[in-house]
């Protein structure tokens, strides 16, 4: 199906959206792509992410969303790669940026489900790594109490606004060590456990990309496996999930399935990574350590992998990955302030890998997380009610603003969902999952 941006417009004129040109948007008189397939049932879902991807300029987009675990939506919208006029398809692979901490924290439920790990352990006893420490430094005491659990649940005393995120501020930490990126995740891990923590562990939640790191290092250290090779053989093979893979630097290293990336504010960087290592480059193209991303940011995957692995949690009882008692725990409302503010449970919460929105009093959430690099913009949703979606972007942010690109659209899919009166019985997961 191609919908052509007259007849989109017509469709965003009635829509909120903020308005913004991207460098290289289609010229009005050429066709705006959308592939998979087409059903007028499913329209208002075509209407709203068509409409939000042409107002806002942006390159493209995949969504998949499935039924009571069957897959009765997925497609492409817009161009995979602009200058070359390709197509999103429905299993374009897309990084995923931190879409990748539920999938790290499913591998570490199931090995706490086969006593390899335990929750209430300090995540000390798994990561032996030495610490890297500056002239004269020692070791914060404090970590050896930080849990197993508060990784999981980012609350283990770092906070990124008060520190830099070891993760992310490549250039700084490479210096410390006295080396040039690319850093290796063992690498970065060591720099992180070298420094004080910021309060100390269980205290509060404070979202930091090291303590998803540090749980990969333990995942590798029980199960005597790369953390890749675990990933996909202990999460994603149950699923027949094959396609995802931890990502590359530079497009000649990348499937050919997978979108190129277009950071929305036109930044470049110095490439860190081979064939064009040390040449000025996109940011999205060498200038982002994403090799070391790994565990908490690292992945590629398609809108429907994602999605076959996000509504895998949706009968716990018959879920193909984790025990019901595990998913349970996963979505677990943490302790102390975490969870509760003044002795009352907060709206919200991060769970294990999850942000987690309880709904009424028989124990049913909504669960999503979000995912943002330069060139990236993800969620995924598991709604409480059997629908499950993944919504992946090759940008990350609204150009001329602050808005995560898929943010800017997130919550509306809900009342897109809503509006829909009658949905397809059929299955399209066998001919899309690879």
């Amino acid at each position: 199906m191609s919908l052509t941006r007259r007849d989109a417009l017509k469709w965003a004129a009635a829509l909120p959206f903020a308005s913004a040109a991207f460098a290289q948007k289609p010229k009005p008189s050429d066709e705006f792509p959308i592939t998979g397939v087409a059903d007028d049932r499913l329209k208002p879902l075509d209407d709203l992410i068509s409409t939000y991807v042409i107002r806002n300029g942006l390159p493209g987009a995949a969504v998949a969303l499935t039924r009571h675990g069957k897959l009765v939506y997925a497609r492409g919208f817009g161009y995979a790669n602009v200058e070359k006029k390709v197509p999103v398809q429905p299993t374009s692979l897309f990084r995923i940026a931190s879409v990748s901490k539920p999938i790290t924290a499913v591998a570490v439920l199931q090995l706490v489900e086969k006593k390899l790990l335990k929750l209430e352990a300090p995540i000390l006893d798994y990561v032996t790594l030495k610490p890297f420490l500056e002239p004269k430094a020692k070791v914060d005491p404090r970590w050896k109490k930080v849990t197993v659990r508060h990784c999981l649940q980012q609350t283990g005393g770092w906070d990124r606004d008060l520190s830099l995120d070891p993760c992310t501020d490549t250039w700084a930490v490479a210096k410390a060590l006295g080396t040039t990126p690319p850093l290796t995740p063992e690498q970065v891990t060591r720099y992180a456990l070298g420094r004080p923590l910021d309060f100390d562990p269980g205290e509060r939640y404070c979202y930091a990309n090291q303590s998803y790191l540090l749980l990969g290092r333990a995942i590798e250290k029980v199960s005597s496996a790369k953390y890749e090779e675990h990933v996909r053989k202990r999460v994603f093979a149950p699923l027949k999930v094959t396609a995802p893979r931890l990502a590359r630097g530079t497009p000649p290293n990348r499937p050919k399935t997978e979108v190129s990336y277009y950071d929305a504010k036109g930044e470049t960087c110095t490439s860190f990574y081979p064939p064009t290592a040390g040449q000025v480059v996109p940011t999205p193209d060498g200038g982002l350590n994403v090799e070391g991303y790994e565990a908490h940011g690292g992945w590629v995957a398609s809108a429907v992998d994602l999605v076959k692995f996000t509504a895998a949690f949706d009968d716990p009882a018959k879920c193909p990955l984790l025990s019901e008692e595990s998913v349970k725990e996963m979505w677990a409302r943490p302790d102390g302030a975490a969870g509760y503010t003044r002795g009352r449970p907060t709206e919200v919460y991060y769970g294990c890998g999850w942000s987690v929105r309880p709904i009424g009093n028989a124990g049913k959430v909504n669960a999503w997380h979000y995912g943002l690099i330069s060139g990236t913009s993800t969620v995924i949703v598991r709604r409480n009610d059997g629908f499950a979606w993944a919504l992946l972007l090759n940008t990350d942010r609204i150009k001329g603003t602050k808005t995560e690109a898929a943010q800017g659209v997130a919550e509306k899919i809900h009342a897109a969902v809503d509006a829909v009166t009658e949905w397809p019985d059929t299955d399209q997961f066998e001919k899309l999952v690879k």
